[in-house]
């Protein structure tokens, strides 16, 4: 009989790997992302499988905590069958690439200073190097489309429909038949609100005997995403009336293409004041081409911008900071600037360049666009701290902090109940990619309204479909 296992995103957010094992058939692996926050250091642990006897690898989407394994899966002998849009890919290199970059010169400088101090041995060497990534995208990589099926093999086919989270993201089916019995087994992926600025809405699926379902934002709605466009343009507007500079700390995918968006809205409505916008990382400056490579994936209102200018996310105000130099000569700015950079919780890269030489001025403003973990200096920021030290200097936080919540990538509770009930057929319901507290609560709701067994699933549990 058929069965899935998940090692990790079961009762939390982070590291999402799904193993379906079929009782003739490949093993197929849905996502097999990286650990982040608490679990980080997980990423050391072997995996709970043998990586050669995976058969076949499916990707929702390319967010790391959905991919950043992958190259330690292909190094631990993984060469099976990869199957993803082609967008997903696309940004899948890009970031994991970075990723393995960023590790590798961290162990460069790390292991400079463990040789001073005797301590070299003790060092760890990154998980995968640059080489690992790209290895990746030498295995044999089949293109899916949404809404057409691909045969993996007889009596087993699998299908895309887009999930509205990010570029490439998707719901994935996998129907097979067993012992004469027709089974779907649904995994939900990370879903997108039903109102996002640039993604359509999730596409729906229609059956279900099993539905492995994200459950992120399970207990509650998100704020109005008018109200927080509103006190995103008057953050800004405000600040740059008053001769100051705009920073935001900004993910590279979906939030970094979302303020564009927002912006050049903005400028073509005569509300944006003359100033110059730097987008400052490299990362982001790939994601909004390869954005732009796709915008027949994107929503109306992202390609309305397309057909009154050619250009989804350019307008006259910006300039893309690509080089180290670039990002340098954006110091000479004194005034009238709204600076993009990352990392999105401020744990590294260009923004702390710019908090640096900005961080101590009133006249400044942070908008932080998105969750800030506990122990990031975004986080303490947020939570008021007076100084934070930056490349061996205590810089004094002056700037006007500014945390503008409802953006998000993410469904929340009423997406998801909504997304649910156009099923025509849905029997069980295996919550996943979502803390237990968070979880309980969806649970509730979804016995409440849709009156659905639910099973919150544990990390490696046997669940036979």
């Amino acid at each position: 009989m058929a069965y899935i296992q998940s090692f990790r995103a079961a009762e939390t957010v982070t590291g999402s790997c799904h193993l379906l094992h079929l009782k003739k058939g490949p093993k197929i692996l849905i996502d097999c992302g990286y650990f982040q926050g608490r679990d980080e250091m997980r990423i050391l642990e072997p995996f709970d499988f043998d990586p050669k006897q995976v058969d076949i690898l499916l990707i929702t989407h390319a967010h790391l905590d959905h991919i950043g394994r992958i190259p330690k899966l292909v190094k631990e002998g993984f060469d099976g069958r990869v199957i993803a849009l082609r967008a997903t890919m696309d940004l899948a290199e890009v970031i994991l690439i970075d990723s393995a970059k960023i590790a590798e010169e961290d162990y460069k400088s790390a292991l400079k200073k463990a040789k001073r101090s005797g301590q070299e041995k003790s060092l760890r060497p990154p998980v995968y190097s640059i080489d690992d990534a790209k290895a990746v995208f030498d295995l044999s990589i089949q293109y899916a489309c949404y809404n057409k099926a691909i045969q993996l093999v007889p009596g087993v086919k699998v299908s895309f429909r887009n999930a509205g989270h990010i570029l490439g993201s998707a719901t994935i089916q996998i129907e097979f038949t067993e012992e004469g019995l027709s089974k779907s087994v649904v995994f939900s992926g990370d879903l997108g609100s039903r109102k996002d600025l640039i993604m359509p809405a999730p596409s729906f699926v229609k059956r279900a005997d099993a539905l492995y379902i994200e459950s992120t934002y399970g207990d509650r709605d998100h704020r109005c995403l008018q109200e927080t466009v509103d006190e995103f343009k008057e953050s800004i507007i405000n600040t740059l009336e008053n001769q100051g500079n705009v920073l935001i700390p900004s993910f590279a995918i979906e939030r970094t293409q979302e303020i564009l968006l927002i912006l050049k809205q903005m400028y073509y409505n005569k509300e944006l004041p003359v100033c110059k916008v730097f987008l400052d990382s490299p990362m982001a400056i790939r994601a909004t081409q390869i954005y732009t490579n796709y915008h027949g994936e994107l929503n109306a209102s992202a390609n309305k911008q397309l057909l009154r200018d050619g250009a989804i996310f350019n307008f006259p105000y910006l300039q893309y900071s690509l080089k180290d130099k670039d990002s340098m000569l954006i110091n000479k700015e004194e005034s009238g600037c709204i600076i993009i950079a990352g990392s999105g919780m401020c744990t590294g890269g260009r923004i702390l360049h710019h908090f640096k030489h900005r961080l101590w001025d009133p006249r400044n403003s942070i908008l932080f666009v998105g969750y800030q973990v506990l122990g990031t200096q975004g986080r303490q920021m947020i939570d008021g701290i007076e100084s934070i030290q930056l490349y061996h200097e205590n810089i004094r936080v002056n700037a006007k902090i500014h945390m503008i919540n409802g953006f998000s990538a993410h469904a929340d509770q009423s997406d998801l109940l909504a997304w649910m009930e156009e099923f025509e057929k849905l029997d069980k319901v295996f919550l996943i990619h979502g803390e237990p507290d968070k979880q309980a609560i969806f649970t509730k709701a979804i016995k409440e309204r849709l009156h659905n067994p639910v099973h919150i699933v544990k990390y490696s549990e046997k669940i036979y479909i």
